[in-house]
């Protein structure tokens, strides 16, 4: 299974990179609660350390909480994590320990490339694999319930960026995810919301797959606005 995510790390801070991408895997949902990570040897290739080095960032995460090692022929790395519930006063509390000059940055920053990686991805001649790859997401996450909607809505959005083929850009929008993915945890998932982020999930891959860059940019940013409106309105 290969993650775009689980990019190489850098040999100075391999260990803390290490957690930082599997940390960042699990709590976009990339790899979902009761799925095993890839086995240790290729994630460990894939990201260009040592199995010693993997090991010690999976028993960190083990102690942390977030997974459950398990030994034998069917054994491995699972995913235990998962979001809490929202409950009154979670957003405001992680606006609070984020700040809101960091919040408006992050929202900023995550227009830009999200919007980008639509562009790019309309701008190209997709193959029939890519088109099925995006359709898939889009019935994937128009079809949620409500307990899994955040990571197939995540799923769809990031999909986007890695068709583009880039991995730089792919990992500029998890990035951009993560940074909100708390606050955006920390407020319910609304019917209302869902049915309206379905018509814009819809109007980003009609406008990519008719190979509109434009049309796909707004339909983005038409789409991104409303997830900023909601966190201010729950934060006034």
């Amino acid at each position: 299974m290969e993650l775009v995510l689980l990019r190489p790390v850098r040999a100075g801070n391999a260990f803390e990179e290490t957690v930082e991408r599997l940390l960042q895997a699990i709590k976009l949902g990339v790899v979902a609660h009761g799925e095993r990570l890839p086995p240790e040897r290729e994630l460990a290739a894939q990201l260009g350390i040592s199995r010693v080095t993997l090991r010690e960032a999976i028993r960190a995460l083990q102690e942390a909480g977030y997974l459950d090692v398990r030994r034998g022929r069917y054994g491995g790395a699972f995913v235990v994590y998962q979001p809490p519930s929202p409950r009154k006063g979670d957003l405001r509390r992680a606006v609070n320990e984020m700040g809101r000059d960091d919040l408006s940055d992050a929202l900023t920053f995550r227009m830009a490339v999200e919007c980008g990686a639509a562009q790019v991805l309309a701008c190209g001649e997709l193959t029939p694999a890519q088109r099925d790859t995006l359709t898939t997401r889009l019935t994937d996450v128009n079809d949620a319930d409500p307990a899994d909607y955040r990571r197939l809505d995540i799923a769809f959005h990031l999909a986007i960026a890695e068709l583009t083929g880039s991995a730089q850009l792919a990992s500029a929008c998890a990035d951009a995810r993560l940074k909100v993915t708390d606050l955006l945890n920390a407020i319910p998932v609304l019917g209302p919301n869902i049915q309206h982020a379905a018509v814009q999930h819809a109007a980003i891959v009609g406008a990519i797959l008719a190979g509109d860059a434009e049309a796909a940019r707004r339909a983005v940013a038409e789409h991104l606005e409303g997830t900023a409106a909601l966190l201010r309105g729950f934060l006034a």
